[in-house]
Formats: C-alpha cells, sequence, structure tokens
C-alpha cells in the first residue's frame, strides 16, 4: 500500500514538522511524494498564505527564513487536505467533526496537540481518544522536548512517539526520524500525551518565578516538584502510566526545555513583568500562535476541582 500523508495544521510547529516530513517521503518507496498541509487561509503582505508557501516554499508567518520542502503543498480546504491521506499528523484540535466520515478507510493518525479536553466521565479526556474515537481509527501521540524554530534550524533533539500499535509508531517514526530529529518509542499513549500537556502548566510556574526573580535554586525546585506533580496526576487518572516514560524526551527533557525556553515561559514572565494578563500578552507576543499553557492550567484545576481533590 502507498502512504500519502496530511499535515492537519501549520503553524510553526507545523511547518518545521513539514519540512522534515516532505523530505522523509521522498526517501521511501512506498509513500505518495505529495505531503498536503492544511493552512487556515490569511491575508498576509495583501496575499493569500497558502499562495506563498507554494510559491516562495516558506511559511512567512509563522516560520519565517526555513525553506519547506517543494513537495509540501498548502491547502486551504480542510476536506481536501485529507483527501487519499493514509497517514494524518494533528497539530490543531477541533476539526474532527468536520473530518468523520471523510477518511479513507485504514488511515491512521498521530497527535503533536500539547494540551488536553476536559469532558468524560472522570473530566478529562486525552486529545488523542477524542481523535481515536470521532474518526474511529489508530490514535498515537509525538511529544517532546521540541522547540519548533530549533528543530526547523536542524539542531540536534529528541522526542517520543507513544503508541497502541507497534506498527503504526513504527510507520510515524519512518517519516519523522532524521539524524538531527531522533525518535523513540513508548507503549504509553496516555504517558507520553499528559507530559506534554502538563509541562506546560510547569513552564507557567517557571515564567513566574523568573519575573519574580526568585532565582534557579526555586526554579529547579518549581522543576521538581511539577515534574513529580506531573507523574502523580497521570497515575490518578490513567492505569498504566510508566515510570520511565518520565524520563524520556516528552519527560524530564520537555520540562527543562520548556521552563528555561518557549513561550510559556516567557509570556508568564512577561506577566509578572508587565501586569498585563494573559491573553493581552498571547496577542502582543505571539503572532498568531496559541499559549498552551494557561488554559491548560485552567482546564487541569476545572478536572481537580470537579474531582474535589484540588488541595493535591
Amino acid at each position: 500500500m502507498v502512504e500519502k500523508v496530511a499535515l492537519i495544521g501549520s503553524g510553526n510547529w507545523g511547518s518545521a514538522i513539514a519540512k522534515i516530513v516532505g523530505r522523509n517521503v521522498l526517501q521511501h518507496p512506498n509513500f505518495d511524494l505529495e505531503v498536503r498541509m492544511w493552512v487556515f487561509e490569511e491575508i498576509v503582505q495583501g496575499q493569500r498564505l497558502t499562495d506563498i508557501i507554494n510559491t516562495t516554499h516558506e511559511n512567512v508567518k509563522y516560520l519565517p527564513n526555513v525553506k519547506l520542502p517543494e513537495n509540501v503543498v498548502a491547502v486551504p480546504e480542510l476536506l481536501k487536505s485529507v483527501e487519499g491521506a493514509t497517514l494524518l499528523i494533528f497539530f490543531v484540535k477541533g476539526v474532527c467533526e468536520q473530518l468523520r466520515h471523510k477518511i479513507v478507510r485504514g488511515a491512521r493518525a498521530i497527535s503533536l496537540i500539547k494540551g488536553v479536553d476536559a469532558g468524560g466521565q472522570s473530566g478529562l479526556n486525552l486529545i488523542s481518544d477524542v481523535i481515536k474515537e470521532s474518526l474511529q481509527i489508530d490514535v498515537s501521540v509525538l511529544m517532546g522536548a521540541n522547540i519548533a524554530s530549533e528543530v526547523a534550524q536542524e539542531k540536534f533533539c529528541e522526542s517520543t512517539i507513544g503508541y497502541t500499535d507497534l506498527a503504526n509508531a513504527e510507520i510515524f517514526r519512518l517519516i519523522f526520524n532524521t539524524h538531527y530529529f531522533r525518535i523513540n518509542i513508548v507503549q504509553d499513549v496516555a504517558g507520553v500525551e499528559l507530559c506534554g500537556a502538563l509541562k506546560n502548566v510547569v513552564a507557567i510556574a517557571a515564567g513566574l518565578i523568573d519575573g519574580l526573580k526568585y532565582g534557579e535554586n526555586t526554579k529547579a525546585a518549581i522543576i521538581r516538584i511539577g515534574l513529580m506533580e506531573m507523574k502523580k496526576f497521570a497515575k490518578t487518572f490513567y492505569e498504566g502510566i510508566r515510570d520511565e516514560t518520565f524520563f524520556e524526551s516528552c519527560g524530564i527533557a520537555d520540562v527543562i526545555t520548556t521552563c528555561f525556553g518557549g513561550r510559556n515561559r516567557r509570556i508568564a514572565e512577561a506577566r509578572v513583568l508587565t501586569g498585563k494578563s494573559f491573553e493581552v500578552l498571547e496577542a502582543e507576543l505571539l503572532n498568531g500562535q496559541k499559549l498552551q499553557g494557561s488554559l491548560t492550567s485552567k482546564e487541569i484545576h476545572d478536572i481537580l476541582a470537579g474531582r474535589g481533590i484540588a488541595s493535591e
């Protein structure tokens, strides 16, 4: 079977991954050479963003000065972007209803979305579960210490795929793994995904510490305590979480990276220094990108409060 890849989303992270996937499919004969990337259409510099990407092979708004492979094609229509695709790479949530019954039989997905969905019987849903239940397909996840701009610049890093089906994980490793973006796989979807979501909460705390000038000792303590609380939260809501997952790139490495770099730490520090709200700072400083940590913090609090364990 010829595999065809579609990327659902095209922000800085989506574009950085498009560069990797676009190159990798050219190396394997069982992949369709064209990689479609769904782009939410915007007018940039008087032109449609999709036209700019397809002409210059650069996402000038979200990942400027990084060339994308010419086989990556920007598509403004969601359904057209996934037409015939057997491998779906998700960067945005909230589109599953539009995709229901519109994807090919036998398709598989992987989520690179860092967050949770406040729903389900326990008050918590993994985004991978939302995709899986909506589309009735197997869903893996990829999380790691991966600041998009550094990945795009081909600076060495690692990332972690959490899987249920090993064969699907190996296919996804094939399209993601490079000499500078090294992929490890673990049979722990929930553990990997919760690490990716919860570390943004710890990063907000780290940014507040930086803004308050509390110093490196306090920040190290926040990181250690935060990692332990991530583990406790994950094991409270899901069985089968593996301790070793927290020592993968998706765990401790991502916590460290996010607490010293990345948008969540930076905006939380600015929150202290300027007194402006997270919403205002997001609009002013993130160029259309979303601040994940503040939203996830609220969702996590609501979930814990709903269970009567917010004090934990």
